[in-house]
């Protein structure tokens, strides 16, 4: 696909960014050969190809949904500075 300067310095403008004067032949091209990429992979025949989460056939080992650790929320909120009906009390940071 081809593009002229007007449209890179429009694609430059929607993409926040600012090219150089003398960079947007070298940016054209740049998209230009990306373009170019886009329209190779559209051509690909994928029917009947699945999509896919991960390139390998892996799953994912899961543990077992277990309790590990008691409630020590009391131990700790006993030794905090600051805590009172279960939440810890920190200083104000922010007027």
């Amino acid at each position: 696909m081809a593009l002229d300067n007007e449209t890179v310095h429009n694609i430059a403008r929607l993409a926040r960014i600012e090219i150089d004067p003398s960079e947007v032949s070298q940016t054209r091209s740049a998209l230009e050969n990306i373009l170019e990429l886009v329209a190779q992979m559209e051509a690909v025949d994928t029917t009947g190809v699945e999509p896919m989460t991960h390139p390998f056939d892996a799953t994912m080992r899961l543990r077992a949904d277990t309790v590990t650790e008691t409630d020590q929320r009391d131990k700790f909120q006993a030794i905090a500075p600051s805590a009172e009906r279960g939440l810890y009390l920190v200083p104000k940071v922010i007027d």
